[in-house]
């Protein structure tokens, strides 16, 4: 518990501290702009006056640091406009527009509000106005918190999908070495079982005693078996999925409440699939015993195969309690249960099975609170429906 407080604190320290550092990094970036606006601003204030000076001055008057002023700006777009609004002269303007009116009047508009014009007083010739847009290097810090968030957004997004692919990548190892290790413990007192079977024979025991026990040891072998298989990489083969499907289904009904009408619907021509039928077996029982659950052991239960041009479906309806829409994608992660005694596992191992051993797809299709739902699994066909 307090290792799991303690990541929690981590991650949070570490969102408010990445909070606080883009805040800081964007303020700095905010603060850095109004001062070279500002700069700029002074810069045209001080340019203003070195034009009017040379436009006011005399024959005789020394005007070199007013024309040093003049001179110096290279980078700022600029335009002198006389009282009635025509332009009589235009600085630093991008070169496709300087030799075209029309988009010089347009640039003129784009840039006419960014900053408050300055008055060029000409004494008797009257008054002009000086209009200026920001430089290319202050419209390049403009955008800088934008690139900045989404350079941020993206080292984040790699974060977290490093973070998702790793966390999967334990739970699968740790899905293997349960499974492995399950079938290990069962295997040990499962040979002995066998063992002291084949003593009863040899005792004269009541040959339906045997009969029975026989079935739970095959019951156990065939729980070994998939748990084996669960830690362990398939070889997948073509296999007869009615067969399959009818076996499981027949399975699960001699050992169901009487109370629950099963039926089945399955096409008349065979179908193929490239699949391994025991964890095909075991995730249709996980299926249909979560709806005998839901059902509380009465209802009606529906199994169902049809196909299209890439998948074969299995559909499994139930008439329970239903699933809220907001649980369709979470019943299927570890652990998760409704139920006080459940461990979360059946549904999680069933969505493993179809998607990362047989390629293939499961979800909730549809569920209506207190009216039923239905579940589908859907496998990759395999060319003319026959083994290959």
């Amino acid at each position: 518990m307090r290792l799991f407080e303690h990541k929690n604190f981590v991650r949070i320290f570490i969102l408010l501290a990445s909070v606080l550092i883009i805040g800081m990094v964007t303020w700095n970036i905010f603060v850095f702009y109004e001062r070279i606006k500002e700069d700029e601003r002074e810069k045209m204030r001080l340019w203003s006056a070195a034009q009017e000076s040379v436009n006011n001055a005399d024959d005789d008057q020394d005007l070199n640091l007013e024309l040093f002023i003049i001179n110096t700006n290279e980078n700022i777009p600029m335009f002198i406009l006389d009282e009635n609004e025509n332009f009589k002269q235009a600085n630093n303007l991008p070169k496709n527009i300087e030799n075209d009116s029309l988009k010089k009047q347009q640039f003129f508009e784009s840039i006419k509000n960014e900053n408050k014009p300055f008055v060029i007083d000409l004494e008797e010739a009257g008054q002009q106005y000086l209009y200026y847009g920001n430089s290319s290097v202050l419209t390049k810090i403009k955008y800088y918190p934008i690139i900045l968030l989404l350079v941020i957004f993206l080292l984040v997004g790699l974060i977290y999908v490093y973070y998702i692919t790793s966390k999967k990548s334990e739970q699968n190892k740790l899905w293997a070495g349960m499974a492995k290790e399950t079938a290990h413990q069962i295997g040990t007192p499962l040979s002995s079982l066998v063992g002291w079977l084949e003593i009863l024979k040899s005792e004269n025991v009541n040959p339906d005693y045997i009969a029975e026990i026989e079935k739970d040891i095959d019951r156990l072998q065939t729980i070994t078996e998939r748990f084996s298989k669960v830690g362990s990489k398939l070889v997948l083969k073509p296999t007869n999925l009615n067969e399959t499907i009818q076996v499981s289904f027949d399975y699960l009904k001699s050992r169901s409440s009487k109370l629950i009408d099963f039926s089945i619907i399955m096409p008349s021509k065979t179908i193929y699939c490239n699949l391994n039928p025991i964890l095909l077996s075991w995730t249709i029982e996980n299926l249909t015993k979560n709806a005998i659950d839901a059902m509380r052991g009465k209802g009606e239960m529906r199994l169902e195969v049809c196909e299209d041009k890439s998948w074969v479906k299995i559909l499994i309806s139930d008439t329970g309690k239903g699933i809220p829409n907001s649980k369709f994608k979470k019943i299927f992660e570890p652990g998760y249960s409704t139920k006080k005694r459940g461990w979360g596992l059946g549904l999680s191992l069933s969505k493993r099975i179809i998607e990362n051993y047989h390629f293939g797809k499961i979800k909730v299709l549809k569920s209506e609170l207190d009216k039923g739902s239905v579940f589908e699994i859907k496998l990759p066909k395999i060319e003319k429906n026959r083994p290959i």
